[in-house]
């Protein structure tokens, strides 16, 4: 059964691969949104904005990585939407296929174009001036903690993508998603932040995942940060899957 839906996995992930790779458009256009914000704070606003730091781009380029991801999401809902309306999952149905393996073809689907996508920021960043004197191993852990991220948002995707009535409904919870991050540390420091937002930026889960990649990268203690961006990535995937395999069940059903 194991072998069963890996195999099957594979062959629905190189579909979905397939895909993604006749319209690279996709992807390029999940960059443009956050490279154009990079470019915007960093050479419009990032003169007068103080984060403590001599580099902007350095500073701000955890924050935009997040935001690559949160943008990216909204085509794996959208996709599977698609596939809904199309009929497909029906077909698959009736094909002696693991189930599971169609929802997780999708979810791999999306890490791959996700991951590209954060390595076309990272490119554009350092052709900016981003630099950094970080390790393997914090280069490692800042890929680990992208990833479990990026698969924590993905099965979120999963449920409006399983759910929505209309193509506009599938993708529009990516937005708040997006804006999550102006009201975290992603773009100057929660101390600098009013009372009630600042508390809240410094409670959300955008700032302590910023925090620790933004340490790992400046080679500097990371300190609880760490853990308590674990705790968020783990709780989030925990939560979503459960919700999305619910979902799934009660759409075959």
């Amino acid at each position: 059964m194991t072998s069963h839906f890996f195999s099957d996995t594979r062959v629905l992930t190189g579909r979905s691969l397939t895909h993604i790779l006749r319209s690279m458009d996709t992807i390029l256009t999940t960059a443009v949104t956050p490279i154009a914000m990079m470019l915007m704070f960093v050479y419009v606003f990032g003169g007068a904005i103080e984060a403590g730091t001599d580099s902007y781009v350095n500073y701000l380029l955890p924050g935009i990585l997040i935001i690559t991801v949160a943008s990216g999401i909204a085509y794996t809902a959208f996709r599977l939407f698609m596939d809904m309306q199309s009929g497909i999952f029906e077909r698959f149905q009736s094909m002696p296929i693991a189930r599971s393996s169609v929802l997780w073809a999708h979810v791999l689907t999306s890490m791959v174009a996700n991951l590209v996508s954060i390595a076309v920021v990272i490119l554009v960043a350092l052709l900016m001036g981003f630099r950094s004197g970080a390790g393997l191993l914090a280069w490692l852990a800042v890929a680990g903690i992208l990833v479990l991220f990026t698969l924590a948002l993905t099965w979120l995707a999963v449920i409006p993508g399983l759910t929505a009535k209309s193509v506009d409904g599938a993708s529009f919870f990516s937005y708040p998603l997006i804006f999550l991050p102006f009201l975290s540390s992603a773009f100057v420091p929660t101390e600098t932040m009013p009372g009630p937002v600042g508390w809240f930026a410094e409670n959300q889960p955008v700032t302590s995942i910023v925090d620790t990649i933004r340490a790992l990268l400046a080679q500097q203690p990371v300190g609880t940060d760490i853990w308590v961006a674990l705790g968020w990535c783990v709780g989030i995937l925990v939560v979503t899957y459960f919700f999305a395999m619910a979902a799934y069940r009660r759409k075959i059903s």
